[in-house]
C-alpha cells in the first residue's frame, strides 16, 4: 500500500502528501466518488457534506453543541426578522429559505431583452429623480472622539483611520440627533415594564448590531459614558474589542452569537424594562432590514406593537452590500410596488447597486459637485440610450460593456438610493419622532456612505 495519496499535483510538482484511505489509493481529499452526492450541512450551510456520510456527521459537526445551546435561548426564534415572500409566491417556492445569489441575479439580468433592460434603466431613473430628492451630506467628526480620530488611545488596539472616521461620524450625527450628549447617552423619562417612570436619566444600554470585532462601541465606550453593552454577531472573531471593554469596571458587557435573523430583542434578560439604542456600522443586505424588524419588532405579520418601540431610544444604521439584498427580508415591499416595480425589478436593481462599489469611483465622482453629479450622468445616459436604442438587437451584455464604467457607478449609486429610501419610508411610517437619511462620510473613505438615523425622543 502506497504511504501517500497518489494523486499528482501539477502546481507542486510532486504527489499528495497525505496518508491514503485505506483500500484506496488517495486521502479523503482527492477519494474519486462520481456516485456521490455532495449536500450542504443542514446545521452550517458554509461547508458540505457526502449525502451517505450525513448522519454520522450530523452527531459530530463542529457547531452542533453551539447550535443545541443557542436553540434553547428564549431569545432565539429562528426566522423572526426574516420576512416573508408575497403569499402566492411562497406558496409556489420550491424552498422558502433559499437565496438569490448575485449570480442568479446577474443571469436574470442578462436572460433580459434589449428592450427591457432599457425600460428598466429609464424607470430606476424616474424613480430616482421623483422619490430620492438629494440625501445630506453630514459629515460630523465630534469633539469626544478626539482621542480616536487623533490618535491618542491605546495603540495595542488596532486602528485603521478610514474606520475611525466613519466610527467617529456615526456617533457624530447621533451626537447631531440629540441621541448622545457629551456626557454620555441620555434619554427621556420612560415607563418600565409596571408602567411606572424610571428617574434614572443616566440609563445608558447600547445594542450593536453585526458587530463584528467590536470597534464601533469601543469607540462609543471610550468616548461617551455607556454601562451597558449588547453585541450582536453570528460569527466568531479574533483581535476583538472585549477584552479591552471587559477592563472597563463601570461597564457590564454581553456578546450574543446569533444572526439577527432569529433574534427576539424582546426576550433577551439583560434588556427587560432598559432602554437602548441601537446601532451598527456596515450592516450588509439584509441583515439592515432584519434589524429594523428586529428593533420596531414588526415582524412578519405587519402590525407594531406598542411594546416594540417602547425602549428604542436611539437608532443609527450604516448601510451596507445592498446587492446582497433579498426580496424575502426587504423591509418594504409595499413601496417596491407603489414605484411600479416588482420582484424581479427589485431583483435587478440589487445587483446592479454592485456597479458602484466595483472600482474606485471616489476620486472621479468627488470631482465632480454632488449637486450635479447626477445631472451630468443622466445628460451622458441620455446620449448612451439613444445610441443603445439603434442597437436593439444587441444583447444586455454588449450594452453594458459599453457603458462606461463611472455610468455603471452612478446607476449603482441610484439604485443603493432607491433601497435605502424605502428603508426610511418604512421607519417614518412606524411610530418614531424623527428619521432621517445622510450620507456620513465621503465617497473617498467610503463608497458606502449611507446612514440611517432615527430617535423616538422629543429634544
Amino acid at each position: 500500500m502506497a504511504s501517500h495519496c497518489e494523486l499528482w499535483l501539477p502546481k507542486k510538482k510532486r504527489f499528495c502528501a497525505n496518508p491514503p484511505l485505506a483500500d484506496s489509493q488517495f486521502c479523503g481529499n482527492h477519494t474519486q466518488r462520481s456516485d456521490s452526492k455532495w449536500i450542504l450541512c443542514p446545521i452550517d450551510p458554509s461547508h458540505s457534506v457526502l449525502e451517505e456520510n450525513l448522519d454520522s456527521h450530523l452527531s459530530r459537526c463542529p457547531l452542533l453543541k453551539q447550535t443545541q445551546s443557542l436553540t434553547s435561548q428564549p431569545f432565539y426564534q429562528r426566522g423572526i426578522n426574516g420576512g416573508r415572500e408575497d403569499e402566492e409566491e411562497e406558496e409556489n417556492a420550491a424552498c422558502k429559505d433559499s437565496i438569490f445569489t448575485s449570480e442568479m441575479k446577474r443571469n436574470a439580468v442578462y436572460a433580459m431583452s434589449a428592450p427591457k433592460f432599457l425600460e428598466l434603466i429609464a424607470k430606476i431613473k424616474s424613480v430616482h429623480s421623483s422619490i430620492c430628492s438629494k440625501i445630506p451630506e453630514s459629515y460630523k467628526i465630534p469633539e469626544a472622539c478626539s482621542i480616536w480620530t487623533k490618535t491618542q488611545f491605546d495603540r495595542k488596539v488596532p486602528y485603521q483611520e478610514k474606520h475611525a472616521l466613519q466610527q467617529a461620524s456615526i456617533l457624530g450625527n447621533l451626537e447631531d440627533f440629540g441621541v448622545l450628549k457629551k456626557s454620555g447617552f441620555t434619554c427621556d423619562a420612560i415607563g418600565d415594564s409596571n408602567g411606572e417612570l424610571e428617574k434614572d436619566s443616566d440609563i445608558s444600554t447600547v445594542v450593536e448590531f453585526g458587530a463584528g470585532r467590536g470597534y464601533l462601541t469601543q469607540m462609543l465606550a471610550d468616548c461617551y459614558g455607556i454601562k451597558k453593552v449588547l453585541l450582536v454577531e453570528r460569527k466568531s472573531y479574533k483581535l476583538k474589542a472585549d477584552r479591552s471593554l471587559r477592563q472597563k469596571e463601570s461597564l457590564v458587557l454581553e456578546r450574543l452569537r446569533i444572526d439577527i435573523e432569529d433574534l427576539n430583542l424582546n426576550a433577551v434578560e439583560s434588556l427587560q424594562g432598559v432602554a437602548y439604542m441601537a446601532i451598527g456600522k456596515h450592516l450588509c443586505g439584509p441583515a439592515t432590514d432584519m434589524t429594523l424588524r428586529c428593533c420596531i419588532n414588526e415582524h412578519c405579520d405587519g402590525h407594531t406593537s406598542e411594546a416594540a418601540t417602547g425602549y428604542l431610544r436611539g437608532l443609527a444604521i450604516a448601510t451596507c452590500c445592498h446587492h446582497l439584498c433579498q426580496w424575502k427580508s426587504y423591509i418594504n415591499k409595499k413601496y417596491i410596488y407603489d414605484m411600479g416595480l416588482g420582484k424581479e425589478d427589485f431583483n435587478a436593481i440589487t445587483w446592479f447597486t454592485s456597479w458602484a462599489v466595483d472600482a474606485d469611483h471616489g476620486s472621479e465622482l468627488s470631482a465632480v459637485d454632488s449637486s450635479a453629479q447626477f445631472e451630468i450622468v443622466r445628460r451622458s445616459e441620455k446620449k448612451e440610450v439613444v445610441g443603445m436604442e439603434s442597437e436593439l438587437l444587441s444583447g444586455v451584455g454588449d450594452i453594458v460593456r459599453n457603458m462606461e464604467a463611472i455610468d455603471r457607478a452612478v446607476l449603482g449609486f441610484m439604485c443603493k438610493d432607491i433601497i435605502d429610501i424605502g428603508r426610511l419610508m418604512w421607519v417614518k411610517q412606524q411610530r418614531l419622532v424623527k428619521s432621517e437619511l445622510v450620507k456620513y462620510v465621503p465617497l473617498c473613505v467610503s463608497p458606502e456612505n449611507r446612514l440611517l438615523l432615527a430617535t423616538t425622543m422629543i429634544n
